[in-house]
């Protein structure tokens, strides 16, 4: 008769990919029942946009089929984000919010709104509680690529916090909301600070597994603000292939390393055009991009994005690629590094609880 150690004994043969420890010791293995041959548990990943998910599976089925006197498995995924534990540290932000990821980059007009929007979009169709932090103060747009009109208002609890808007899925508050549309925002460093503190301990964010925030291009006000106000998990660059754009990057990975905040990966956007007509691959820029600042800083090259003017126009609809066109190359490329972005995530966690050196980039 099969025993529920012998189907341990299995499973703790097979290793977490990313974190290099069995699945058994990782406490991965929930509500195991063995009767009469048939085994059924589930595998509670690290985040439901693990993109090793399928591969864990396959390996703990097989793992288990190979214990004699089991007939079938049954194996359900289910996911427990693991929280930024720094973030416990700071009692004004909610205590709902696991972890705050920022997305930036060197320079405008390389498509880090776009990124920041469609990374919120696809986590959350991954299974993630999801909400998107506006903090590009000086261009929030971001509520028109989630489709809610700018002169709509954020209303207020009876805590005084306000409550974020949600569409797709996915929570939003942007400064946006806060100002006349068309209106010049001319602010200097503490009025940043305040807003930027406030969206973060005065919104009602709820449970959020990922809080991604959208940041202004460059080194200025805004980002040092952000990484001196919370402990961020990571921060996602966003970049073309172009060398003035690499230029810029190299600075922002320079601040994020100078304040030890963690470098997840780089995004390259607008990388090529595959033409409609002829079918072939067109570089936009001269340069390996993303690929280049990947091998430079040792950090992964999350995920490359062709060029596609339907980015744009979904964009301006205020809906994000990644739903309008789930199946395109590029909705697929920002999926991808989704998944990965998470499975970063979970692996410096990890690391932190068990007092493991924190990744930085230097």
């Amino acid at each position: 008769m099969v025993q529920k150690d012998d189907i341990l004994d299995a499973l703790s043969q097979v290793q977490e990919p990313e974190l290099h420890k069995d699945l058994v010791a990782l406490n991965m293995i929930r509500d195991l029942t063995v009767e009469s041959g048939a085994v059924a548990f589930t595998l509670m990943l690290t985040t439901p946009a693990c993109p090793l998910r399928d591969r864990m599976k396959l390996e703990a089925e097989e793992a288990v089929l190979r214990v004699a006197g089991v007939k079938t498995v049954n194996i359900k995924l289910s996911a427990e984000v693991n929280r930024n534990a720094r973030l416990g540290e700071n009692k004004a932000l909610p205590a709902g919010l696991k972890n705050i990821i920022a997305v930036a980059s060197g320079k405008g007009g390389v498509g880090k709104s776009t990124t920041a929007v469609n990374l919120a979009v696809s986590l959350q169709r991954l299974g993630a509680k999801v909400g998107i932090l506006d903090a590009d103060i000086y261009g929030p747009n971001v509520p028109m690529m989630m489709g809610i009109p700018e002169n709509d208002r954020p209303t207020v609890n009876d805590k005084e916090q306000l409550i974020p808007f949600e569409n797709h899925g996915v929570k939003v508050i942007s400064i946006g909301f806060l100002v006349e549309p068309g209106k010049a925002i001319i602010w200097r460093g503490p009025m940043l600070h305040g807003v930027i503190r406030q969206f973060l301990t005065s919104v009602q964010w709820g449970e959020l597994d990922y809080l991604v925030v959208d940041l202004p291009p460059g080194t200025g006000d805004a980002p040092l603000s952000l990484v001196q106000t919370v402990p961020l998990s990571g921060a996602v660059m966003v970049t073309t292939p172009q060398q003035v754009a690499l230029s810029d990057v190299r600075r922002s990975i320079a601040m994020f390393a100078e304040v030890r905040v963690p470098v997840l990966g780089i995004i390259e956007n607008m990388a090529g055009l595959d033409c409609p007509h002829c079918h072939e691959h067109i570089d936009l820029y001269d340069g390996q991009g993303g690929k280049t600042l990947s091998r430079e800083y040792d950090v992964p090259l999350l995920g490359q994005v062709p060029f596609d003017p339907s980015i744009g126009q979904s964009g301006d609809r205020g809906i994000p690629i990644c739903i309008a066109k789930p199946d395109s190359p590029q909705a697929k490329a920002f999926n991808s590094a989704a998944e990965w972005v998470a499975a970063r995530v979970s692996v410096l966690n990890a690391d932190a609880q068990t007092q493991h050196p924190t990744i930085v980039v230097g």
